[in-house]
């Protein structure tokens, strides 16, 4: 069972067996990844700014890999998703014209897809980086969510115009069991901000909380592109393992 729940690092292409596809929901471009398996458990995956890039694809099909419905939000509404840092530009100015309340609009409706058409009974939500801050702002205003994963979560101490919602009002309304993931040198997100989020979570009275701190990884660690540091590949392969576990002991039941 421990070998089918973990892997130690996170996926690679050559690693995963399913292969996933884009799609279309509600007018949405989406990709979808699903075990080989009948599943009821899902989880959808919102990017960070790099999009539905082959990383995050390789996420989505480790997931799948692991019996789990995988879908990914297109954030980018059909612009290419990519790894590439000389892109970075580009992506930050995309993402300073996201809207709060459209995006959540658009995440319900892939929620609904997920629960109307793709047969799932389960399913939960993982982010990265912003999308790391849209899971929690998801997971305060859905309560269908099975949990919430926040991988470094973009929330920073003063929050950018287009933050129009409060991250940490929204993490203390969620239902569900919750885990965020900390870079203990983030230098976008500082450490008072996450003790918010951290204080947020352990707040409520219902759903579990799980907090992880990984001293010496920056922002976005989990970005192969970031793996030159070893500090960043070794909080990626330790806490990768984790969250496919805390994934499968909420939505495979």
């Amino acid at each position: 069972m421990a070998n089918e729940i973990s892997a130690p690092t996170a996926p690679s292409a050559a690693d995963v067996p399913c292969a996933g596809e884009d799609i279309t929901v509600a007018g949405l471009n989406a990709y979808l990844s699903r075990p080989r398996e009948a599943s009821t458990g899902g989880m959808l995956l919102l990017p960070s700014i790099t999009g539905i890039s082959p990383q995050l694809r390789e996420f989505a099909d480790g997931l799948a890999a692991a019996g789990v419905n995988a879908l990914s939000w297109d954030l980018w509404r059909g612009r290419p998703g990519s790894d590439d840092p000389a892109e970075m530009e580009t992506q930050f100015q995309w993402a300073s014209e996201l809207d709060d309340e459209s995006s959540l609009t658009e995440m319900g409706k892939l929620l609904d897809h997920m629960f109307d058409e793709l047969g799932c009974r389960q399913v939960g939500v993982i982010g990265w980086c912003i999308g790391g801050r849209f899971a929690l702002l998801l997971g305060g205003s859905d309560s269908r969510l099975a949990n919430v994963v926040a991988y470094h979560p973009t929330v920073p101490g003063s929050p950018a115009p287009n933050h129009t919602l409060d991250a940490t009002e929204f993490t203390a309304r969620i239902a569900g069991p919750a885990m965020i993931l900390y870079p203990g040198a983030d230098e976008v997100v500082p450490v008072e901000s996450f003790h918010r989020l951290r204080d947020a979570l352990n707040s409520r009275t219902t759903g579990p909380s799980i907090a992880h701190v990984y001293p010496g990884a920056g922002h976005g660690f989990t970005a192969r592109a970031l793996h030159g540091d070893p500090v960043n590949k070794a909080a990626t392969d330790l806490s990768w393992p984790q969250v496919v576990a805390f994934i499968r002991a909420t939505t495979l039941v």
